[in-house]
């Protein structure tokens, strides 16, 4: 019975978000293909663009973790008045990031591609689509703040409507400013990105709306709530958030030096990870659902001292995710050149990257442990552990991709075996992390 209630309640957390992540990297395919199509160039223009951009993107999603964590764990322990404070210091204080990384991404985006490598004729193409993307920097802080609501609620429904919309917006207006339809001109990579941006503005004040007129927004704090939380609050927050948001930008700073490393390999290498990276997230994102709900669900377990609820809410998580990496290497066997014909008419990529999906499809068991069982010891409070781990895989997958790529000269090849390696060699040093917790615990 008990195992019966925590998949229901995985479930009703996780699904929305996944069916919403899902429909967004649906969108997100579309794109690619729609610019992969117009021109092979702008499949690396996306990667090197996008990567550094997204970098610091993550961390303004990742430091409200801290607040998910505290109000969950408030709801558990059914303390109304420490949930009504984060909730509210959270919503008037997490605006702040952002406003300052929209300003730099608009005016200094240049001395970072240079120093990821990208080359002089790819330059003013990527500049264009990160000056045109940058506005959307000025709705993460709200929009973070509000799917904390949403999640520690355990009512996420209102992201399927939000997905839907968004993404039919997207595809819509990006196919019309790409190739230039209905009388537009043909604007191609800026086009995505302006795009991309209105359709994100459009759909955030769908998500506003829902968000303040719902009436099953259990942890929604009152006007009166946001208006007089303080700053501390949000900083005993922040400070518990910030681990889990350097965790993810240590990860995309490992991206990034990979992407660095890919350029040096040549211009189309790029491209290349962006197509497998882009099929592996449609995957990602369906186990990053189930972990969004795994740390909602074990933090108000810890909350609350059911040691129980902590490790069946984890063991059911990770159940899901061996199913979605299994379904992914069976379509990584038997049907890995439709898919990447998707992207590029290249026949030399077509015929070289379908080996990319089977090892990324094998990655996708590691890196599933490390999504589900990190999110079980963030809900036990403890943020920095991720963060200690995500820095040694950092330094680790950067420097086994280096020897293999360089030392070894396997191309592409060696940046795929590296990330597996690492993603394999975290999963069990967090799985022994887990088990100290659930045991001391159980001591206890």
């Amino acid at each position: 019975m008990n195992k019966k209630v925590y998949w229901n309640r995985l479930l009703i957390i996780a699904v929305p978000i996944m069916l919403s992540n899902i429909i967004s990297q649906l969108q997100m395919l579309i794109d690619r293909i729609f610019l992969g199509q117009a021109d092979d160039r702008y499949l690396s223009v996306l990667s090197n663009a996008t990567a550094p951009m997204w970098t610091t993107m993550s961390f303004c999603f990742s430091i409200v973790a801290g607040a998910s964590i505290l109000i969950s764990q408030s709801v558990g322990a059914g303390d109304k008045k420490h949930m009504e404070e984060y909730a509210g210091s959270m919503i008037k204080y997490n605006n702040i990031i952002p406003v300052v990384l929209f300003l730099f991404w608009l005016f200094l985006p240049e001395p970072v591609l240079r120093l990821m490598g990208v080359s002089d004729s790819l330059m003013p193409f990527c500049l264009d689509y990160i000056r045109y993307y940058a506005p959307v920097f000025l709705i993460t802080g709200l929009g973070g703040a509000l799917s904390v609501i949403m999640q520690t609620s355990n009512y996420t429904k209102p992201l399927v409507v939000y997905g839907i919309l968004r993404a039919g917006l997207n595809i819509f207006l990006d196919y019309v400013l790409i190739y230039g339809k209905f009388g537009f001109p043909a604007m191609g990579i800026k086009g995505a990105a302006i795009g991309t941006t209105i359709a994100e503005y459009l759909g955030g004040i769908y998500f506003v709306y829902a968000c303040l007129s719902s009436k099953k927004m259990t942890t929604r704090p009152s006007k009166e709530g946001v208006l007089q939380s303080k700053f501390s609050s949000y900083f005993v927050s922040a400070k518990l958030g910030v681990n889990t948001a350097l965790e993810d930008f240590a990860w995309n700073i490992g991206n990034l030096v990979l992407i660095r490393i890919l350029n040096a390999i040549d211009e189309k290498a790029a491209g290349i990870y962006s197509i497998i990276f882009s099929v592996e997230v449609l995957a990602v994102v369906v186990v990053g659902a189930i972990g969004s709900g795994t740390m909602t669900l074990t933090s108000e377990a810890y909350g609350k001292k059911d040691v129980k609820q902590y490790k069946g809410v984890t063991l059911c998580a990770y159940s899901v995710c061996v199913a979605v990496a299994v379904v992914m290497v069976i379509i990584s066997i038997v049907c890995p050149k439709p898919i990447i014909a998707l992207f590029t008419k290249d026949i030399d990529t077509i015929n070289g990257s379908a080996i990319y999906l089977l090892l990324i499809g094998i990655n996708l068991f590691g890196k599933s442990a490390n999504m589900i069982i990190g999110n079980a010891i963030r809900g036990s409070g403890d943020t920095k552990w991720m963060l200690y781990t995500q820095l040694l895989g950092t330094v680790g997958v950067v420097s086994i991709a280096a020897f293999l790529v360089f030392g070894c000269k396997m191309g592409i090849t060696g940046v795929f075996l590296a990330v597996i390696f690492d993603e394999i060699i975290r999963a069990v040093i967090n799985l022994t992390r887990y088990l100290h917790i659930v045991k001391k615990w159980g001591d206890v």
